[in-house]
C-alpha cells in the first residue's frame, strides 16, 4: 500500500530535481550567452566574450590561462553581463593614443 504513494512521489521528485538542474546549468547559460552576444552585436562589437576578458586582464597586467578565462566568461555572463561592455570600454580607452 505504501508503494502506491512512495513510487509516484519519488518519480515526481526526480523529475523536478532533474528539470531544475537542466534549467540551472544548461538553459540559463544558453539564454545568458544569447543575451550577451545580442548586446555585443547591438553595439557593433566584433570581439567575443573570451577576447574581451582576455584583453581586459592583459591590460591590468594579469595573464590568465584559457581555462581561467573560460570560467570568468561563464561567471560574468550569468551574474554580471553588463561588465562585458564596461571591460570593452576600458580596453578601448587604453588602446587610444593620447
Amino acid at each position: 500500500m505504501a508503494f502506491v504513494v512512495i513510487i509516484p512521489l519519488t518519480i515526481v521528485a526526480v523529475l523536478g530535481i532533474s528539470g531544475y538542474l537542466i534549467y540551472r546549468f544548461v538553459i540559463l547559460d544558453y539564454l545568458s550567452n544569447k543575451s550577451v552576444n545580442e548586446t555585443l552585436k547591438k553595439y557593433h562589437i566584433k570581439k567575443t566574450q573570451f577576447e574581451i576578458i582576455q584583453e581586459y586582464y592583459e591590460n591590468k597586467g594579469e595573464h590568465l590561462s584559457d581555462k581561467e578565462i573560460s570560467e570568468l566568461v561563464k561567471q560574468y555572463r550569468q551574474n554580471e553581463p553588463e561588465q562585458f561592455l564596461a571591460m570593452y570600454d576600458s580596453t578601448r580607452e587604453k588602446s587610444k593614443p593620447e
